[in-house]
């Protein structure tokens, strides 16, 4: 695995935008996008949030070349809903009552100077991956945590990674008493490694980095 890091600019930028990914799975997932952005291949998250991640990604595709794209509706995974404990109350749009993410998602990206390197796909995962036709050099799953949409973004995303591109998968939690959210990534990773297709490249934490089959890199 590469070791490409950050530049002191965008891990400040990282640190400073809404979200949870610690900063460990965070020079992971960097180190992944900047190896499968040799693929000259976009690079591709399902779950944006607040845009977090989002920075490391369009700085990864900004040293390839390439375009990061990102996938999310905008209006909250279950566990950031309000009386749940991932909830943040500046996330709720006040005229409508509902979370709307996407305006800070666009001012976490313009504070990092990282907004042209990046393709916002808003709307629900499997409606835009059912009409989905290009290979990804990297898949990052990081969306709903439930069977049903942590499914449905395995099933409708990492088929379009291409040989010897990395599908990056996160919240990979063993065990239940660790993460309540964790059970569901952690049953899709072992889905995309029973599949055949995949192998374990490296894990950091509750991020869990595999390769497609048919190419080394």
């Amino acid at each position: 695995m590469a070791t490409a890091t950050p530049q002191p600019e965008i891990l400040a930028a990282f640190e400073a935008a809404k979200g949870f990914m610690p900063e460990d799975e965070g020079l992971a997932l960097y180190a992944a996008a900047v190896e499968a952005g040799r693929l000259g291949l976009p690079l591709l998250e399902v779950g944006t949030y607040c845009g977090r991640s989002t920075i490391l990604l369009a700085d990864a595709a900004r040293r390839a070349g390439v375009t990061a794209l990102t996938v999310d509706h905008h209006r909250g995974s279950e566990e950031q809903q309000p009386g749940w404990d991932y909830h943040d109350p500046e996330t709720v749009d006040p005229e409508i009552g509902l979370m709307d993410t996407l305006p800070l998602f666009r001012r976490t990206l313009h504070r990092a100077g990282l907004e042209e390197h990046v393709v916002a796909l808003v709307g629900r995962s499997p409606q835009i991956a059912a009409f989905w036709n290009s290979p990804l050099g990297l898949v990052f799953i990081d969306g709903g945590h439930t069977d049903e949409h942590a499914g449905a973004d395995y099933e409708g995303w990492a088929p379009h990674v291409a040989e010897g591109g990395l599908l990056v998968i996160h919240d990979v939690f063993p065990h239940p008493k660790d993460e309540f959210t964790g059970q569901a990534p952690y049953r899709v990773y072992l889905r995309a490694l029973d599949s055949g297709e995949f192998t374990e490249v490296s894990a950091a934490g509750s991020l869990r980095v595999l390769r497609r089959a048919g190419a080394g890199a």
